[in-house]
């Protein structure tokens, strides 16, 4: 095998030289004939108070290496061994992936280190260790870290905070010394997780700017940053990466026994976050599990009926759903045994026979005689202490003290026990089957604090989660056309980890459409649109207790997989007339909104969003423009339609079938009445004026191809 290997697809690639271990460049696509010279060019100089050599920046960096930083990897057996000495043992290679071998003949360690880059240009990497001594302390391993080398032009980071309701918001600065690292100690991902971390050029935005982005495909603790240091990392100026963020004796390992850790997403983008979402948007929508039928539009009970299940309500709201459309009518929680309010019941998943006394059979037979699908709440990994669960199995729950504090009145369930994870399957198999659930709304909502296992009295997030993913594959085995939702007290579960085992995740418990435009935002940077939930909820949002106009709140929803959580029994004639509208609107434009590329325009101000989705082939795009606020400019300037085809002629037009859009202007600009007929240059270049809206209102345009 050569010493470089060069893997290139989709635009971008990834240099390796064998001969030290080393990768060379990860980033735009090279030409094969400029190889030897990045090769001959990787060395840099041996500079004052350092090494007598060169630093270099292996793929498996440790502090042998002369790495100061956080290492790839650490351990420890018995309190010795904890420098690892890695020695590379082998390489193989293909068009599009790498596995490179190394061993740690003292310590009795073998680790595996894969790469992949797929047709897109997205790289991941993985890295397995295996303990190879026999009759010896396990082998505790503290860390298993992917780390690559980004080039020093990129001098500014950004990744994510959030709140319950107010997730995934972005924040950024300047790339100084030191470590910006983001560890994740909540059991899940949680409201404030870093979801991606993107390193870029000074100012990168939606579709400008060089930029690499990290993120952790785990729904557990995690850890993910960016390092610089003074010395910089051989010929680079950062490091960017993460892994599983592993606790004092996790893992341990005896001879023979191997950690995987979770898969690092790694992608480059030569233009803006929009360039890394196209690519991350086609890595997921090639994921096994990814759905490939339309998403059907969804009625979820929730903010209808909360805990109050009369049948004959609910039978109502499914006539009601299915006479404007819905395709999916998801029972929420409170149909179980003692559940009452949220501070009982959990682990009882027994049909409450006082609420449902003919069982929910009846009911999921009639949503289907309506043509609709039949979904169904669950929390299988929590339990209440007031529940006969808890009450018979106290050794089941996940903590490292009985008076450990409860969250929404709930404890953990120990999935790694055996015999717990048994019940949950045994319990959720049947009524799938027994009910005829089609989709199961699966939700999380606490984190997990001090997750110790009264099995083994260790630390168990790791266990957990594994735990969790096995249960979620043996349910789909089992039925494979079940689809499940991932949602964790809104959006803190969504991750690239938990999307290999689900249909779809809830991106927030906020239906206020102002929350919802950001939200939706910048979790599309990672998600496509056709897995991120997202309803119309009542004229007065729950959360926020902020009015909107129902045209804002369906045009808000239309941008994802569309539903509805509302009690539409209680509209007017002319409210479920407009639903009616919307839903076929979403079933017009699904098939574009659920395959096209994503995009986001940079030009507009604070309050004002201009977003949409371009088919592939540049034929058709739909956008909306949104004012969130009121803006310092009392008019809008021509404003650039993104993502059309420069080469290609375009009918741009307002759509208006969902009902008028309030104005904060007298009149409109002239070409709005009957469209515009322009170039996907002109029209992306240069951009046409659009109206001014008033705070809290959307307009749907779309773009075909003439």
């Amino acid at each position: 095998m050569s010493a470089l290997v060069h893997l290139t697809s989709g635009g971008v690639s990834v240099v390796i030289d064998t001969t030290t271990a080393r990768l060379l460049h990860w980033g735009a696509a090279l030409d094969p004939a400029d190889l030897e010279a990045l090769a001959g060019s990787s060395t840099g100089s041996v500079t004052f108070s350092s090494f007598d050599a060169p630093r270099v920046f292996p793929l498996l960096a440790v502090e042998a290496d002369g790495w100061s930083g956080a290492p790839a990897l650490a351990w420890h057996r018995g309190g010795l061994h904890s420098a690892p000495l890695l020695r590379s043992v082998g390489w193989e290679s293909t068009a599009t992936s790498v596995r490179a071998e190394y061993s740690d003949a003292g310590a009795g360690v073998t680790v595996v280190l894969d790469l992949g880059l797929d047709v897109g240009g997205v790289l991941t990497e993985q890295v397995s260790v295996t303990s190879t001594a026999d009759g010896v302390e396990p082998l505790d391993l503290l860390a298993a870290r992917i780390l690559l080398p980004i080039p020093a032009h990129a001098t500014e980071v950004l990744d994510h905070t959030g709140r319950w309701t107010g997730e995934r918001h972005p924040q950024r600065g300047e790339l100084r010394h030191g470590a910006h690292l983001r560890q994740v100690r909540r059991g899940r991902g949680g409201h404030d997780a870093p979801y991606l971390t993107a390193v870029g050029t000074d100012g990168f935005g939606f579709r400008r700017g060089e930029l690499w982005t990290a993120h952790v495909a785990w729904s557990g603790d995690l850890e993910v940053g960016v390092e610089r240091l003074p010395e910089g990392a051989g010929v680079h100026g950062a490091v960017l990466g993460g892994g599983e963020l592993l606790l004092p004796g996790e893992i341990r390992l005896g001879a023979g026994e191997t950690y995987v850790s979770p898969q690092v997403f790694l992608t480059y983008g030569e233009s803006g976050l929009d360039s890394v979402s196209a690519r991350l948007h086609q890595a997921v929508r090639s994921f096994a599990a990814h759905p490939t039928t339309p998403r059907p539009l969804v009625l979820n009970t929730w903010e209808a009926v909360y805990f109050d299940h009369d049948p004959a309500k609910i039978v109502e709201l499914a006539e009601a759903a299915a006479s404007v459309g819905v395709e999916r009518f998801v029972l929420d929680d409170g149909w179980f045994r003692g559940r009452p309010d949220d501070r009982s019941g959990l682990g009882d998943w027994f049909i409450d026979d006082a609420k449902w006394p003919d069982g929910l059979r009846p009911l999921a037979d009639h949503v289907h005689g309506l043509g609709m699908q039949f979904g169904l709440w669950f929390e299988p990994e929590m339990v209440n202490p007031v529940s006969d669960l808890a009450e018979r199995h106290p050794d089941w729950v996940l903590q490292a003290s009985p008076d450990s504090p409860t969250w929404r009145h709930q404890k953990v369930l120990d999935l790694s026990n055996p015999d717990a994870a048994a019940y949950l399957f045994e319990r959720i198999d049947a009524l799938v089957a027994e009910v005829g659930i089609d989709f199961i709304k699966w939700d999380h909502n606490r984190d997990l604090h001090a997750a110790v296992s009264p099995r083994t009295g260790r630390a168990s997030v790791h266990a957990q989660t594994t735990a969790f993913y096995a249960l979620l594959d043996a349910l789909r085995e089992r039925h494979p056309s079940l689809e499940i939702e991932s949602c964790a007290s809104g959006g803190a579960r969504v991750d690239l980890g938990v999307l290999q085992r689900t249909q779809r995740v809830w991106a927030s418990d906020s239906n206020d459409p102002i929350e919802r435009q950001r939200i939706q935002r910048w979790t599309g940077t990672l998600v496509p649109p056709e897995l991120v939930g997202s309803h119309v909820g009542p004229p007065i949002a729950e959360t926020t207790h902020r009015a909107a106009s129902l045209p804002f709140r369906m045009t808000t929803a239309l941008f994802g997989h569309a539903g509805i959580e509302w009690d539409i029994t209680r509209c007017t004639s002319e409210e479920r007339e407009m639903l009616s509208r919307w839903t076929a609107l979403y079933r017009e434009l699904r098939p574009l909104l659920h395959s096209g590329v994503t995009v986001r325009s940079d030009d507009v101000d604070a309050e004002t969003l201009l977003h949409g989705v371009v088919a592939g082939d540049g034929s058709r795009g739909v956008f909306a423009w949104v004012r969130l606020g009121a803006s310092v400019d009392g008019f809008t300037p021509r404003t650039r339609i993104p993502g059309l085809q420069a080469g290609e002629r375009y009918r741009l037009r307002v759509r208006e079938e969902l009902g008028s859009v309030s104005r904060h202007q007298v009149s409109d600009p002239a070409w709005l009445g009957a469209g515009i007929e322009a170039s996907g240059s002109l029209l992306g270049s240069v951009g046409v004026p659009l109206p001014l809206l008033a705070p809290g209102a959307a307009l749907l345009l779309e773009a075909v191809r003439v």
